[in-house]
């Protein structure tokens, strides 16, 4: 099963695609669909950026050919035309993955962060982290894509979940096998304390 999470923004999107076979999660790809400038210097219209997420999206679809998409489900933001934006980019990508047919599903920041790190206030460069622990290194140039694989990585924890050998097996290779609930992080011996003292990654220094 392929599972391919979007964090969706007007300006930044970001898209990561996770594959699981039997007990195993592999990631196949993730990046970033840059929609418009991040600096306000050059402004282009929402319409536009609409357009080039719908396109491109279909792209990474067509591409990665997912069975599932995982979004972010929609929060309410201090700034009301930034969370109307952010509800109309989020509509795009939904209307995507359903004119593909993919079976579409919805996680909160809070949901993700818990599945995968195992602490709800855990934060993006500590989400990354741990991705790279989970996954092997990844080249993340966006706190956009690293959230995206992040989404894909905890609806895949659950695909597993459903699976009681897959789950059991998963366990076992982690070492803490008979823990039931925990993230996948937690699994591998990858608390939030532990992750805190390793080197983070530093998005600021990315392109």
């Amino acid at each position: 099963m392929k599972i391919l999470g979007v964090d969706p923004g007007s300006r930044l999107t970001g898209y990561g695609c996770v594959e699981v076979v039997g007990s195993k999660m592999t990631a196949l790809d993730h990046g970033t669909l840059k929609l418009a400038s991040t600096s306000g210097k050059q402004e282009t219209p929402l319409e536009k950026r609409l357009l080039d997420l719908f396109n491109e999206l279909t792209e990474v679809i067509d591409r990665l050919k997912p069975d599932v998409l995982a979004v972010e489900r929609v929060f309410f933001a201090k700034n009301a035309v930034s969370s109307l934006k952010l509800g109309q980019a989020r509509g795009v990508v939904i209307v995507c993955g359903a004119l593909k047919d993919l079976q579409i599903v919805e996680y909160s920041p809070t949901e993700v962060k818990r599945a995968v790190v195992g602490s709800g206030t855990a934060d993006k460069e500590q989400v990354a982290r741990v991705l790279e622990m989970i996954l092997g290194r990844q080249e993340f140039a966006t706190a956009d894509s690293s959230d995206a694989l992040a989404l894909a990585v905890c609806h895949g924890q659950q695909f597993l979940g459903r699976s009681g050998a897959a789950r059991a097996q998963l366990e076992k290779s982690a070492g803490k096998s008979g823990r039931k609930g925990r993230g996948l992080a937690a699994m591998l011996g990858l608390t939030p304390e532990v992750v805190g003292n390793r080197r983070r990654v530093d998005f600021s220094k990315k392109s």
